[in-house]
């Protein structure tokens, strides 16, 4: 029974989410409105000009999945919906919940099924509550503003959905991470919204940050499109008192002084009078937020909040004065006003709170995750067991100084961050010992910055100092903190982080660990923490509290792939292909005559309303009889002169004096044009419009073809291009196998394939007495080649590049496009519409386009696809 109940705890439901998702995205987006879809298509991955990293677009997919797919159920909901298969679930697949478990949905039983729904069920709000948890690093700060652009566009659009927030409220856990989200203003925008949208965002968007305890909020009420970003404090909510009896209410002496201006609206408000200025403005802010309609609120949590804080504020654990409270009371209020919390969107950097899985986390990037795909840099974790403080502050600075030194990581120097325990530790013991050994070292001791919030320690110049720590001007490399990793401080430039006394929240050792991992640069970097043998076993605890994850797990790089300097080979290889456009030119004609509308062609038959009366069910005794025309029945717009020449016109883009001309000099005139219309609305726009379009303009189409010498690889600026590769599938110049015919291929010196059978593939081409050259083309995809095939990708209807496996020429001068595909791939849309663009531009360039099956090349049947 315990293990049944544990599954409650640790069931991840998010997962399943996204394997149902990728699973039917297809379906799924025939249910969007085309604005999701091009927001979506616009910031897909895929898009070589995308702006937003994998975990990033993943998140916004599952935000825009909820919304436009499960009409922004509840969590609880939406996994009752899924166990049930209804509601949009009915094609959930019963078996492989991950990647990782192939495991029967048989074996979930109602059982389980009922401990997991009431747990979620236990935890809702009374507003669509989800967390998306992705880790320090991955950007959560810009998806949080990509959403908001999203639903502003979208609420604009269709202004009565309920689904869709008008307004967008931001909560900050602190004044630190507040601070850091002042990005969320001065993004640029055109990053992440697609450009036809872009001029009506920047116009209509207002944003107000509370920054100051004294800023009052100056929304217009009802007003939409405004974003308040600020923290929990500063949205006060009004003070309590203990609920009056009736007796009390009857005899009790009004709270507003006689005469006060309080007490001539007291009927406005719901608390007694202020007791300061102060308080009169959070006051005002938490009134003029009931004010605003349809209200989204984004929380930002990641910075600061693990373990029990976490819980509190998702609302798992109760708290007087936690966040979760807040945001409830002013559903309430909302409620009250009229209008409602459309959505609570949390962003954590976890989906765990100790041994639980939250239960409304609907998408997840994990640490270890975010380490392996270079989102954040890798990691070694130094511990040291009994050292003294002088010791342990050598042995880190020594290991710092020889990894990093006054190396320039984008032009900054690598930063040390050594935390206190107390300013009293920091004054007395480590800047001293800090001091001896730089001199010790021969590293000037001006590389020192002390930050403890103290102004006897730390001056306005050295709060200056820190605060430009992650610039090329600065030249401090060891900061001396206390306390200060726990509140949002982002330094990218900070590759390591020493923490000898155990301090004295646990979790502090976990975040300033995480301090360090930001990544910089183009490729990913290491961080080095130094930590005392207790605080090691510390941050062992609340890795696996928090992220399921070891210090092991955490500074073991998957080692499966290798970095590799890749160099252009001289000469560059350049060939010749040519490019079909197709033009199409609109010129104007002159109208001499009158135009003939020709209503006698018309087959007025579909344009009309009739009743058909049929008895009978069995064949041979069905008898159909047509009643009556009920075309006087349908609904009709009357036309006059003024609005069918109105309408005409809009369409035409012409005047409308021009439209008025034409049709009064018409063969029919109005009189006759008048009647068809009016009795048959459509023939506007499949017959009168069309007519005159052909009368008014003639549409010239022609192909060119243009013949362009193109590079199979770009110069790269560096001398190189960085890729990485599983060695294993690495083949390169100085090869022995390759020898003899290096001649045929290698425009680069290393080929690093992306499977076994296209490895195997070259290995047999290669060497075949057909083949004059062989060049490996599907490595480079990112704009570093110039041979690429441009498609329509089949769902978004939306160009992309697509760039081919391999470019063959034989001993006879023809030319082979080949593409290695895996059996289950080839009948794919997406694969079928870049062989058909692919095809075309062959064909044009007077080669051939070639798919050849994985299962083809691992039969040792590689050369067949010479012969086609």
């Amino acid at each position: 029974m315990a293990k049944t109940k544990d599954i409650a705890l640790d069931f991840a439901f998010f997962t399943y989410l996204r394997d149902f998702y990728e699973e039917n995205r297809g379906k799924i987006r025939n249910h969007y409105r085309n604005l999701s879809k091009k927001f979506l298509d616009f910031n897909d991955t895929s898009n070589p000009n995308s702006f937003l990293r994998k975990p990033q677009f993943e998140a916004l997919e599952m935000y825009i999945f909820i919304k436009e797919y499960l009409n922004n159920r509840q969590v609880y909901q939406i996994f009752d919906d899924w166990y049930y298969k209804k509601n949009g679930f009915e094609n959930r697949s019963d078996l492989g919940f991950t990647k990782d478990e192939q495991l029967s949905l048989f074996s979930f039983n109602a059982d389980k099924y009922k401990i997991v729904f009431s747990r979620m069920k236990k935890f809702a709000q009374d507003y669509p509550n989800y967390i998306f948890a992705l880790t320090m690093g991955t950007g959560k700060t810009i998806l949080m503003a990509t959403c908001i652009f999203y639903e502003f566009l979208l609420a604009n659009k269709f202004p009565k959905d309920k689904n869709y927030c008008h307004n967008a409220l931001v909560f900050a856990p602190d004044k630190t991470v507040l601070e850091s989200l002042k990005e969320i203003q001065t993004f640029d925008r055109s990053k992440v919204v697609p450009p036809e949208y872009l001029n009506w965002l920047n116009t209509h968007l207002k944003i107000h940050f509370l920054e100051d305890t004294g800023t009052t909020l100056n929304t217009i009420d009802r007003s939409k499109f405004n974003i308040i970003i600020s923290n929990t404090q500063k949205i006060i909510l009004k003070r309590k008192h203990k609920e009056k009896n009736k007796v009390d209410q009857l005899f009790s002496i009004p709270s507003y002084e006689e005469g006060s201006a309080y007490n001539e609206v007291s009927d406005l408000y719901g608390f007694d009078q202020p007791e300061d200025e102060g308080e009169l403005i959070n006051n005002q802010r938490f009134l003029k937020l009931t004010r605003l309609e349809q209200l989204g609120i984004y929380v930002d949590e990641a910075h600061h909040s693990f373990g029990n804080d976490l819980a509190k504020d998702m609302g798992l654990k109760s708290a007087k004065n936690s966040l979760r409270l807040t945001i409830n009371e002013l559903s309430n209020a909302l409620q009250k006003a009229g209008t409602l919390v459309v959505g609570c969107y949390n962003f954590t950097g976890t989906p765990y709170v100790g041994k639980e899985i939250l239960p409304e986390v609907v998408y997840a990037y994990g640490l270890k995750e975010a380490i392996n795909k270079k989102y954040l840099k890798n990691v070694t974790v130094n511990g040291y067991s009994n050292p003294k403080t002088k010791e342990f502050l050598r042995l880190a600075i020594e290991n710092f100084w020889k990894n990093y030194g006054e190396k320039r990581y984008e032009g900054m120097l690598a930063k040390l961050a050594i935390f206190a325990s107390s300013i009293e530790e920091l004054q007395n013991e480590l800047k001293p010992a800090l001091d001896e050994i730089l001199n010790k070292l021969n590293i000037p001791i001006d590389k020192i910055l002390v930050n403890v919030g103290d102004n006897k320690l730390t001056s306005n110049d050295d709060i200056r100092e820190f605060n430009r720590l992650d610039t090329p001007t600065s030249n401090k490399q060891f900061i001396l903190l206390v306390n200060k990793g726990r509140e949002g401080w982002n330094c990218r430039s900070l590759f390591g982080v020493a923490l000898f006394r155990k301090p004295k929240s646990k979790i502090f050792v976990l975040q300033a660990t995480m301090r360090c991992l930001r990544a910089i640069g183009p490729v990913q970097e290491k961080a080095n923490v130094y930590l005392s043998e207790e605080n090691m076993k510390i941050l062992e605890e609340e890795l696996n509290q928090n992220f399921r994850l070891s210090i092991n797990d955490l500074s073991t790089k998957d080692n499966t792939h290798k970095q590799y300097n890749v160099h252009l080979v001289p000469p560059p290889v350049k060939i010749k292909v040519n490019h079909k456009k197709k033009l199409h030119q609109l010129r104007e004609k002159v109208i001499t005559d009158a135009i003939d509308f020709e209503f006698e062609k018309l087959d007025l038959d579909k344009y009309k309303l009739i009743h058909i009366e049929q008895t009978g069910l069995v064949t041979g005794s069905i008898y159909r009889k047509v009643s009556e025309d009920l075309t006087d029945y349908r609904i009709k717009r009357k036309y006059s002169k003024l609005t069918l020449v109105a309408e005409i016109s809009r369409y035409l883009n012409r005047s409308c004096i021009e439209i008025d001309k034409i049709l009064a000099n018409s063969k029919q005139g109005y009189k006759t044009i008048l009647e068809y219309v009016n009795n048959y609305n459509d023939i506007i726009y499949d017959w009168i419009i069309p007519k005159l379009f052909n009368e008014l303009y003639t549409l010239e189409s022609y192909e060119r073809k243009e013949t362009k010498e193109i590079n199979l690889v770009k110069e790269p600026k560096e001398g190189y291009y960085r890729v990485t590769a599983n060695p294993k599938l690495v083949v390169e110049i100085n090869d022995p196998e390759f020898k003899n015919v290096i001649n045929k291929s290698f425009h680069l010196d290393t080929y690093c394939f992306d499977s076994i059978p296209e490895k195997k593939f070259f290995k047999e081409i290669i060497h075949h007495e057909e083949i004059k050259k062989v060049y490996y083309t599907g490595m480079l995809t990112h704009g570093q080649s110039e041979f690429y095939i441009q498609y329509i990708a089949p769902e978004s209807n939306t160009v992309r590049s697509y760039y081919p496996d391999f470019l063959i020429e034989k001993n006879d001068g023809k030319m082979l496009i080949i593409e290695v595909k895996g059996d289950n791939k080839i009948d794919d849309p997406i694969v079928q519409a870049k062989e058909k663009a692919a095809e075309e531009i062959a064909t044009a360039s007077e080669m051939e386009y070639r798919i050849i099956p994985s299962s083809q090349i691992l039969n040792g049947d590689s050369v067949s696809v010479l012969n086609k």
